[in-house]
Parts: C-alpha cells; sequence; structure tokens
C-alpha cells in the first residue's frame, strides 16, 4: 500500500514494491549470499522448512518477520516449498553493489523476479524425480454443457514432451490419474471441471487461469513454434486453446529464459487401452494405494537402465497400446533381444553409463545448464554411436529396432564431430556451474592457458615473496593471505604488529587492519601483484565462460538430432529391458486378435510372483483363464469348463471360494496379463491369446472417501456405476464382492443385477467374485456364464488353501475357519459355529427372516469357561525381585522351573 511504501526504508520499499506483483508466491529476495524472506511468506517458510523465524528492524511500528536460505543451498529447500504446494518468486540482485554505489550512498541494488517456480514448471535435476515425468497439465472447456468440447494439453518442461488430447467430462479424471500432472490448469469458468477434479482422490495441484480464445493460443503457439508446426490445431479449437494455455503460463514463469519444448503432438483416443482412475488404482499399475513405487506392478516389471528408459516404461504401462499391428511391433523388438542374448546384454551394458540427454539438453536450452550438462551430452553422444554400430551390425532387425538404429544415426557425421569437440573441451570431472571456471581442458584454447600461466605464475611469485619478506622481517609466522574484502595481505599474529608498524618496516608495510590476534598489512609490491593476478584470473573466467557459450550454441544447433537419439534410447532400454524381463522370469510371447477372446494358461500374478521370489523362492500357483465376448453358451455344455477356440468360453465367470484363497489375485492377474500385452510385453504365462482389449474396468477392494462424506459402500456403487456405463464388448472386467456393504438382500439383489447387466447388456469379458453363492445358480439360465471356485482342502480339521482354480461353484465360504486363521477367540469362533448350524437348519426348514433366529439365544448370558489355574503365574505373582538377595534368586529359579516342568 502507498502508506506502507513511504513509511518503508528504500530496501523495504522496493521488496513490497515487488512482492506486490506476486501475492500468491513465496518471494525469495536475494541479499548476497542468501535468499530472504520477509512477513507472512517468512512465516509460511520458517513453518514449511522448519528454520528459525527471526524478526528485522520495524516496519509501521512492528518487527518484522524473516527467515533466509543459502543461496548455493537453494535448490533443496525450493524441493521442499514446490512439494508443500507453494509457489515460489526468485528475486535476483540485477547489478553489483558497486554499481549501486555510483548513484549515491543510500541507493539499493536493483532487483526484479527472474523465474517463477511452481510444482509443473520444475527444470533442475534436485527438483525432479530422475524415473518420473514432471507434467504440467491445462484444460480447455468449449462449447455447453449440453455439448462440452474439452481438450487436456500436457508437457514437460524437463524433457521438452508436449502433447494434446480432445477428452470429454467423463474421461477427464482418468487422463488425469494416468498422467498425475504436477500442476493443473483450469480455465476460471470452467466450474464443472472444478467438481470434477475436486473429487478425485488425489487431485493435483490446481491453479486458475484466464481463459484463452483461439486466435490470441494460435498466436502463443506460432510464436514459440512457427505457424507451420501447429497448423493441425488450427481447425481444432479446444486443442488449440489448451496447448496455447500451457505454454502461456511456462512463458509467464520463466521470463525470458529459452524453451526447449516441441511443438504439440496430438493424442488419438483409438490408438489407447482406457484405464480409468480407479482401476489404476485398484490395479496398482504405477504405485501401491498407499502411494508407494514399491509393490507396484510398474516396481515389478521395470529393469531399465536409464533414466529417460524408466520414463518411458511407466508411460507405456499407464497407456498401453489398443492397435493390434503396433502392439505387434513392439514385441517383435522385444522377441528379437529376448532371443539375442549377446546383444541384448551388450545394449545393456552400454545403456547404463548413458546420462540423462533430454533434461541435460532442457537445462542447457534454458541457461541453466553448466559443463557437466555438456559432458553428459558428448558422453550420450558417443555411447549412441556405439549403440547405432552395434545395431547396424544385426541383419533383419525388426521394424520398431530399425527404427531406433536410423533414428540413432541422424547427422551421424557432425554428431560425431560434436562429440569429440565436448570431449577435447571439457576435463573429466567439471564442476556444476560455469561461473566456478576450471573446467575447460589443458591445450584446449592458447589464449586460456596464457591467462591461466600468468595466474598461476603470479601465485608462485606471491609464495617467492612470502617467504622473502618472513627472512627480511625474522618473523616466520608471516602469511600472506586472501579475502574478499582485503584481497591479498600480510597477516602476522598480533605480538609481531608492532615491529612492522615501527621503522625500518613502516616504510614498506602499510597498516590494514587489527584484529584480536593478528595484524594485516600491505605493500606497494604486493598490492600490483594482487592486481595482476585478478586480472588474469578474470581473463582466464572470462575465456571459459566465452568457451562454454560456443558448447552450448554448437550442442542447441543440432538439438532436433539430439532429441531423437534421447528418445530412441529410451525406447531401447524399454525393448531390453522387457526381454530381460522375459528371460530372467520365463515370461512368453501372447498372442494377440482382432476379436473377443480371452484364453490365459497357466497365467501368474507379476506382483506376487515378484514377492514370493523374494521370499525364499516360493513358487505361485499358475491358473488358467477363459473367457469370451463372442459365446453362444457352448461353455455350459461342456463339465470341465474347458474351451476348444474363440466362442467357446464363457464371456462372464462367476468366482466363488473362501476369503484369503487368492481371487483378487486372480483377478487382478488377468487384468494386469492384459495391460502388459497391450502395452508391448511378454507375459508371465505359458500361454496368452488376446482379443484387443478397449477398456480395463477393475473394482477391486474396499475403501472409503469419508473426506468427501462417500462410505465404503458409495465408493463402490460409484466405481460399479462407471463400469456399467462406460464398459463395451471389447472391455475387460473384473468385479470383486459387489454388493457386499450393505444389507444382505440389498447387496445380493444389486450383485445380481449386475450380472445379468454385464452378461445380457455390456456383453463384456468380466471376472466376478462373489461370497453371494445364489448366483451361481444364474448359470443354468445365462447361456455366457460360467462358474468357478478357489478350491481348498481340510486336513485334520485345519483349512488348506490351494491357490487353484477349478470349475463349479464353491460349497461355503469357510468364513469361520479364516477368523480362526485371524486370531479370534476360541470362544468366539466356537460360538460362530453353533450359530451357523442353528441358521442352516432353519434354512433348511423353509424358516425366513425372524423366524430363521427362532431357538437362537443370541441376546442370552453366554456360559464363561471357568478360570484355569496356573500355579507358575500365581508363583511368580508372589515375588517381588527387588527384595531378593542373589541366593534366594537362584534358589526361586530353580523353583519355578519345578513348578514348569510339573505343569507341562
Amino acid at each position: 500500500k502507498p502508506a506502507e511504501k513511504e513509511a518503508a526504508t528504500p530496501m523495504m520499499a522496493q521488496y513490497l514494491d515487488i512482492k506486490a506483483g506476486y501475492p500468491d508466491a513465496l518471494l525469495f529476495y536475494r541479499m548476497g549470499d542468501f535468499y530472504e524472506l520477509f512477513f507472512d511468506d517468512a512465516v509460511a517458510a520458517a513453518a514449511a522448512l522448519d528454520i528459525t523465524l527471526t524478526h528485522r528492524g520495524k516496519h509501521l511500528g512492528a518487527a518484522v518477520p524473516m527467515c533466509g536460505v543459502p543461496f548455493h543451498a537453494s535448490e533443496g529447500y525450493l524441493q521442499r516449498l514446490i512439494r508443500a504446494g507453494f509457489k515460489v518468486a526468485i528475486c535476483e540482485q540485477m547489478e553489483e553493489p558497486s554499481e549501486a554505489k555510483k548513484r549515491g550512498s543510500k541507493a539499493v541494488v536493483r532487483r526484479d523476479v527472474v523465474r517463477l517456480v511452481t510444482a509443473g514448471t520444475l527444470s533442475e535435476d534436485a527438483l525432479l524425480e530422475a524415473r518420473r515425468n514432471n507434467f504440467l497439465a491445462a484444460l480447455s472447456c468449449l462449447g455447453t454443457d449440453e455439448r462440452p468440447e474439452w481438450a487436456l494439453a500436457w508437457l514437460d518442461m524437463s524433457t521438452g514432451e508436449f502433447f494434446v488430447r480432445p477428452t470429454a467430462p467423463d474421461g477427464l479424471v482418468a487422463l488425469l490419474a494416468r498422467l498425475a500432472p504436477g500442476e493443473l490448469l483450469l480455465p476460471d469458468t470452467a466450474i464443472m471441471a472444478r467438481r470434477l477434479v475436486d473429487d478425485m482422490v488425489a487431485p493435483p495441484l490446481v491453479g486458475t487461469v484466464e481463459a484463452l480464445d483461439s486466435t490470441a493460443a494460435l498466436d502463443v503457439l506460432g510464436q514459440e513454434f512457427g505457424a507451420d508446426a501447429v497448423s493441425p490445431l488450427r481447425d481444432a479449437r479446444s486443442l488449440c486453446v489448451a496447448a496455447g494455455q500451457a505454454l502461456a503460463y511456462v512463458r509467464a514463469t520463466q521470463f525470458d529464459s529459452a524453451l526447449c519444448l516441441r511443438p504439440p503432438q496430438t493424442e488419438r483416443d483409438l490408438a489407447l487401452m482406457a484405464v480409468d482412475a480407479a482401476s489404476l488404482a485398484n490395479l496398482e499399475i504405477l504405485r501401491t494405494q498407499s502411494g508407494e513405487t514399491k509393490g507396484s506392478l510398474l516396481d515389478a516389471v521395470d529393469m531399465s537402465v536409464t533414466a529417460a528408459g524408466g520414463r518411458a516404461m511407466a508411460a507405456r504401462l499407464a497407456a498401453p497400446l489398443a492397435e493390434k499391428h503396433a502392439i505387434e511391433a513392439r514385441l517383435d523388438a522385444v522377441g528379437f533381444l529376448r532371443d539375442g542374448s549377446a546383444l541384448r546384454g551388450a545394449l545393456r551394458d552400454a545403456l547404463k553409463a548413458l546420462p540423462d540427454m533430454a533434461r541435460a539438453l532442457t537445462r542447457l536450452a534454458m541457461q541453466r545448464g553448466g559443463p557437466r550438462d555438456c559432458l553428459a551430452l558428448g558422453q550420450g553422444l558417443t555411447g549412441a554411436a556405439h549403440i547405432a554400430r552395434a545395431l547396424a551390425e544385426q541383419p533383419d532387425l525388426p521394424p520398431a529396432l530399425a527404427d531406433m538404429r536410423t533414428a540413432l544415426a541422424v547427422e551421424a557425421d557432425a554428431m560425431t564431430a560434436l562429440a569429440n569437440t565436448l570431449a577435447q573441451a571439457l576435463i573429466d570431472q567439471p564442476p556444476l556451474l560455469a561461473r566456478d571456471g576450471g573446467f575447460v581442458a589443458d591445450d584446449y584454447d592458447a589464449a586460456l592457458d596464457a591467462a591461466r600461466r600468468l595466474r598461476d605464475e603470479s601465485r608462485r611469485v606471491i609464495a617467492g615473496l612470502q617467504n622473502r619478506y618472513g627472512e627480511e622481517t625474522e618473523i616466520k609466522a608471516l602469511k600472506i593471505k586472501y579475502n574478499g574484502v582485503l584481497v591479498y595481505h600480510i597477516d602476522v599474529p598480533a605480538a609481531h604488529g608492532d615491529r612492522l608498524m615501527n621503522p625500518p618496516f613502516n616504510e614498506v608495510f602499510i597498516h590494514r587492519q587489527t584484529l584480536a590476534n593478528a595484524v594485516r598489512f600491505s605493500t606497494k609490491e604486493l598490492a600490483e601483484l594482487a592486481g595482476e593476478i585478478s586480472r588474469a584470473g578474470e581473463t582466464a573466467l572470462a575465456l571459459e565462460l566465452d568457451i562454454f557459450d560456443r558448447l552450448r550454441e554448437a550442442i542447441l544447433a543440432v538439438r532436433p538430432a539430439i532429441e531423437a537419439r534421447s528418445e530412441a534410447l529410451a525406447s531401447l532400454d524399454v525393448t531390453a529391458a522387457l526381454a530381460e524381463l522375459a528371460v530372467q522370469h520365463d515370461w512368453h510371447r501372447p498372442q494377440l486378435f482382432d476379436d473377443t477372446r480371452f484364453h490365459i494358461e497357466a497365467g501368474r500374478h507379476p506382483v506376487v510372483e515378484a514377492a514370493l521370489r523374494a521370499n525364499d523362492n516360493k513358487p505361485f500357483i499358475a491358473n488358467d483363464c477363459a473367457l469370451d465376448g463372442g459365446v453362444n453358451g457352448g461353455v455350459n455344455g461342456r463339465t470341465d469348463g474347458g474351451h476348444d477356440k474363440a466362442g467357446d468360453a464363457p464371456r462372464l465367470t462367476l468366482l466363488t471360494g473362501p476369503n484369503m484363497a487368492g481371487k483378487s489375485t486372480f483377478l487382478r492377474q488377468n487384468a494386469l496379463l492384459a495391460i502388459l500385452a497391450q502395452m508391448g510385453s511378454f507375459v508371465p504365462a505359458a500361454k496368452a491369446e488376446i482379443g484387443i482389449v478397449d477398456r480395463v474396468f477393475s473394482r477391486v477392494g474396499a475403501a472409503d472417501d469419508l473426506a468427501r462424506g462417500r462410505s465404503t459402500f458409495m465408493v463402490e456403487m460409484v466405481e460399479t456405476a462407471t463400469i456399467l456405463q462406460q464398459a463395451t464388448p471389447r472391455s475387460l472386467v473384473i468385479l470383486d464382492e459387489i454388493g457386499r456393504g450393505t444389507a444382505t438382500f440389498d447387496g445380493l439383489s444389486i450383485a445380481w443385477a449386475c450380472v445379468e447387466y454385464l452378461h445380457d447388456v455390456t456383453a463384456c469379458r468380466t471376472l466376478f467374485a462373489t461370497h453371494y453363492h445364489e448366483l451361481t445358480a444364474l448359470a443354468e439360465r445365462l447361456d455366457g456364464l460360467s462358474n468357478a471356485s478357489m478350491r481348498v482342502r481340510e486336513h485334520a480339521g485345519n483349512l488348506v488353501f490351494l491357490h487353484e482354480v477349478g470349475f463349479g461353484a464353491a460349497d461355503r465360504s469357510y468364513g469361520i475357519h479364516v477368523a480362526e486363521l485371524a486370531g479370534l477367540p476360541t470362544q468366539v469362533t466356537a460360538r460362530a459355529r453353533h450359530v451357523l448350524q442353528q441358521l442352516e437348519e432353519n434354512d433348511a426348514a423353509g424358516q425366513k427372516g425372524a423366524a430363521a433366529l427362532d431357538g437362537l439365544p443370541l441376546f442370552a448370558e453366554q456360559p464363561v469357561a471357568a478360570k484355569q489355574t496356573d500355579a507358575l503365574r500365581d508363583a511368580m505373582a508372589g515375588l517381588d525381585p527387588d527384595r531378593l538377595s542373589p541366593r534366594e534368586a537362584l534358589d526361586w529359579l530353580y523353583r519355578l522351573r519345578a513348578l514348569s516342568d510339573k505343569q507341562d
């Protein structure tokens, strides 16, 4: 406010003026070697970072809250603030303090914001996860509520990826769950979209922006990429607006920094298998339901050896393909490397040594990179050339690998020349920042070598000067030191200070500073030498910075070729990793079809199998699965539940059996097999015949969402409704325990109706697990429904889970057996058996409802087992260890042992 600025000091007035432009961000205000925060920013940052909150001076009569972080360690603090949901405006000193002093003794150093750091616009390695993309997403909402035209654009500023696709309101949440953007931009008019995002279980950080029109969006895109590059979006208004909105936001946060983004690519709807948000979470594809990567499908299958390969692996798992020819191309490449062990091993060894070229290139393009990024790109180009030669020696490469080889050979001569230049110019272990100097190799630049010799020779002269001064003054402790204030100076202990301040030495030594334990001097000779050293050092650093700029420009001049190599290497890493996975764990190539079959022989759950393998290498019990959406009722004519061909299997299998027997594992494993097959991987099964799946739906497990007012049953019904409304005959649906969250007859009725709808209306391939044994009777009238059950065996009164799926319905649920395994008191399980027996007898007699409870003293006082005496426990209860002598304690030990033997 004007009154506040008038009452402020010049520095605080400058701070308030800059802060006014960024009210929703924390302002990192550069003061020397620190970023300082004031007022409410300081209070919020101190709490989030757990650092000390201090006060500096007063403003309007009150102490000013203040905290700060060191400039050289700011990235770690930035990371914590961004993860806590803050935006941070970086305010730098735009001139040296000496320049400000020329304007007057009270002049304030000119400062300005150079960057706005947000969750979706990160580029530094320290702020990013190496094996995960960090997307900024932007939604456009055109059309009307009745006929919406929505599109989502997303970009990763650290890798240059930029995509856009149309979406519908019912598909937005699934798309966001797949991308997991660090930040989502919504137009200020998108009320319906805001509601959908707020209802997500794990919503992204949302920012509101003013909506662009299509003309303004096209202008923004054209200025960045050129009119030709964005012409495909000219007639797609919603796509154009979404992409323009994302780019405009990046431009607004990065100010004048150059970007390293590729023109936006349109992602086609029909090219990908759809996996909705609930299924992505239920199947734990990228993360477990607790949010951890460990224990997920990605964790079990990711054998990639590079960061870029890890990101590509996650992207393929989250969005499997839905076009047969594209999937087959990936499988051909995996199969080729699976069979070629020598080539596969050589490629993986070469890939291990490669850096993250995409992110290094982006940092250099945005002028945030350093010598290490240049060195990394040189090493990456050399490694890429080596891999290209290895692939060139292979005859009959499948098309996908041939395409990778071609990408690795783009502008080969220019890439080789650049790699050689970088190797010659840089030392093996350069500093992180170019301003630190010392990164250019000797003998690369003659002028730099000369400046370094002058600088280094001057330092040797200083060492000789120190020895001479020490001999002349007879002060052995005399040292020539350096600091930022006095530069080079002579330092002697305080006891010798008077000697140099008196004749004859005072004519040579000029007193500069007296400290408690030392006195500091200078000489005309030392000052002249210090000037030479300073000039030589400045000259050397200026020459190095000029060389760095030339190297950076040479790299950016061939940016498209480097990007092509980076993408090819990531794809090659994924392909080789999947081939290695298939070899190590005996995975087989799936056979894909354009019909609706789903036939699995000896299928295994990849995550559970990995866990068993890590736990004493225990075997996983494999199971078959046969489904077909085009069934004509043939399954019920067989007594073994088998199948001979497509169309001879059920479209819906009803799975019964006890808890803990493996129903959920069986359901999940088949959904995961479909996802693995269509992302281009071999699968953990002896044989897999899969008709292309357009959507996978999973409703497994129980979870509530109390923060949004949803009970477990409500969440279950919402997810089930999504499945029934969106599944098609080409979908794969797995459902577990539908209707169990409400009253028995209500739940049974809902489950019954859902089975009929999935069978008769949707006609999709479905695995439906239930404890409602009444549903098994549907097999008598639904031609496409078959019963299956988890096999168990009772041995010596104990329940043994075989983890095998057999044909036919289970005879009972064995719930009390499972309760015993869980550790319920014997008195409770015995009572439960009695109640169960009475209920079954009453049911057999035709008694329903309240009549079924006749004869059950449910509320009568239950007999309590007589308390057993325990001589050993009673004897110990009378002991007071603190009053026993050592001899008495020994005697008691013998008595207690005797009581124990007797009691046994």
